[in-house]
């Protein structure tokens, strides 16, 4: 595989990074466009992501009109907070409402609207300007966006009946996708903006992924949903490759990212490949930003952790054991390592001497060391899809019952897709396992989010007061809301040292405080520092590591627990070393 060299490729006009949080987009993107403002190009590079760190990459402050970068004389550089915009999209939709509905219809409303699809739309809102508008295009040669739309976003965009009343009159109650209504004025600029993205001519979609199992199956889902919508002219950046070892440690890490490369995804392999090697420094500064794609240099990281004494998983046990909590979470982005923390977490309390039932969306046969009936822990496998298909299933017996047309039956289908949808799904299981286990602790792997939890709650209270409702919610269901708000449930937010899952986390915990839901322990997984390794590059990106830690040390006032960088598939006994 060729290295990632801009200046060498036949690149279109707009140019779209997407992947999964903490692959290094950002970095990549802007890299990107130095490389091409240095070569005299003019370039606009824009930024949709809610945990964009574009300030820290070039040292400065940024706002969503486009600011100049001194030392780049071609480049401007606008930073929009899609989180603002869905806020002031949320509000331009309910005014109209206030005064009018009850208080309790108003903020149901506001949480259907807050939810990650009401931000995607805000985000395609704010670029879809930049990729319809005359002037723009003839004032750059290269439009750069970091964070593409998802192919769930376009095909919504898409769909006719999306932009009916049906919107605002739906009783089908399937998920959070009601974020279109009072956008119909945008509706030609929305068309030509997919036109756009599907020109091949014009338009580039870049996945970025690392040599890792989770990213590589993210980067295949994104590019499958969106060839799909016509969006075929894509190539593939692998991030952080290591290119040599030489010692034990970097030995170890170079075959796991080279079996990961043995095992890519076939709809990976079509597309053109490019790699950029490891980098021992953050990417911030313009020095940096300019030698991500040309070379390296080890960065001396001055840091130290402060705190005296760092928590393990089994001070975390030990807590949990001693107060008596009895239905636990994990919680994280994909990649972190939540699967892996549940079933230890599950093992370690089972030696401590409690009756324990891990549930999990993870294959059982990735987790066999649990269906050792001896070891104290039964397992349950929630299989997601099935549980998407009976809610799906459900939902659209009852829209065909209500005498839909076939237009909205199909917008029923799509909405049925969203994200939300899938967690409601899940989280209905997941009630029913801890139903039939009130005699054991339930160590769940992944959580619903605290917009799921609200949803779930705002339809209980309110859904006579409200014409759009949110399906039919079990009584378990029901009767665990409450249970995760007591002093029984403990939620352990898992996480990486770097600031994207860093940032992804504490949006996330703030989530569950949302829905009334207190998260005290961080989980810190894959950790180099401390590592005994020899290799310059791996002891330079460990001393980096302190930064991060630091910040989970003081936000989580000393409530975070370490758990160190592993080459091989953590399972059965080795769960305990943990």
């Amino acid at each position: 595989m060729e290295l990632f060299r801009p200046l060498t490729l036949p690149l279109t006009k707009y140019l779209f990074f997407t992947g999964k949080g903490g692959v290094g987009k950002t970095s990549i993107a802007c890299a990107t466009a130095v490389s091409l403002a240095d070569s005299g190009k003019r370039v606009l590079l824009i930024s949709t992501d809610p945990a964009s760190n574009l300030q820290d990459v070039f040292s400065m402050e940024l706002t969503n009109r486009g600011t100049p970068i001194p030392d780049v004389p071609n480049l401007i550089v606008a930073n929009l907070d899609p989180i603002q915009a869905a806020a002031e999209y949320r509000e331009s939709v309910i005014a109209p409402y206030r005064g009018k509905l009850p208080e309790p219809a108003i903020a149901n409303m506001e949480e259907q609207l807050s939810g990650s699809c009401t931000v995607e739309i805000a985000a395609f809102n704010e670029f879809s300007g930049f990729l319809t508008d005359g002037k723009v295009e003839q004032k750059y040669d290269y439009i750069i966006f970091d964070t593409a739309p998802t192919g769930h976003t376009l095909r919504m965009l898409q769909l006719p009946s999306a932009w009916s009343s049906f919107i605002s009159e739906s009783t089908h109650g399937a998920s959070c996708l009601g974020q279109l209504a009072g956008l119909e004025s945008k509706k030609a600029i929305y068309k030509q903006a997919v036109e756009t993205l599907a020109n091949g001519r014009l338009t580039t979609l870049i996945l970025v992924a690392r040599p890792e199992t989770v990213p590589f199956k993210e980067a295949e889902r994104a590019s499958g949903e969106l060839s799909a919508l016509g969006i075929c002219n894509q190539i593939l950046v692998i991030n952080g490759v290591l290119t040599e070892h030489s010692d034990a440690l970097s030995s170890s890490l170079y075959k796991k990212q080279w079996a990961a490369f043995a095992a890519m995804p076939e709809g990976l392999r079509t597309l053109p490949r490019y790699t950029v090697p490891l980098r021992t420094y953050n990417v911030t500064g313009l020095a940096n930003v300019r030698a991500l794609l040309h070379t390296d240099h080890v960065t001396a990281y001055t840091e130290t952790l402060n705190a005296s004494r760092i928590p393990t998983l089994n001070d975390v046990m030990d807590e949990l054991a001693a107060d008596g909590k009895r239905v636990i979470f994990t919680m994280g982005k994909g990649g972190v390592g939540k699967t892996t923390v549940a079933a230890a977490v599950a093992l370690g309390l089972a030696k401590r001497g409690k009756k324990v039932r891990l549930t999990t969306t993870d294959p059982a046969a990735h987790l066999k060391f649990v269906l050792d009936e001896t070891n104290g822990v039964s397992m349950s496998h929630i299989d997601e899809a099935e549980e998407l298909k009976k809610y799906q299933s459900e939902v659209l017996a009852k829209a065909r019952a209500s005498g839909m047309s076939d237009e909205d039956i199909a917008y029923v289908k799509e909405d049925l897709r969203s994200p939300c949808t899938q967690e409601i799904a899940v989280f209905r299981a997941f009630a029913e396992e801890v139903e039939r286990a009130d005699d054991q602790v339930v160590v769940i792997d992944t959580a619903p989010t605290g917009h799921t939890l609200l949803l779930l709650e705002s339809a209980q209270s309110y859904n006579r007061e409200i014409r759009r409702t949110r399906g039919d919610i079990p009584e378990s269901a029901k009767r665990l809301l409450p249970r995760l708000k007591s002093g029984e449930t403990e939620v352990l937010i898992v996480t990486l040292p770097e600031a994207t899952p860093f940032y992804e986390a504490r949006r996330l915990e703030d989530d569950l405080k949302r829905a009334g839901i207190a998260a005290k322990w961080w989980i810190v997984n894959q950790c180099l520092y401390g590592a005994n390794t020899a290799n310059p590059m791996l002891a330079a990106k460990a001393a980096g590591e302190a930064e991060w830690l630091n910040r989970i040390d003081e936000h989580a006032n000393g409530k975070f627990a370490l758990i160190a960088w592993s080459a091989g598939e953590i399972k059965g006994d080795r769960l305990l070393a943990l």
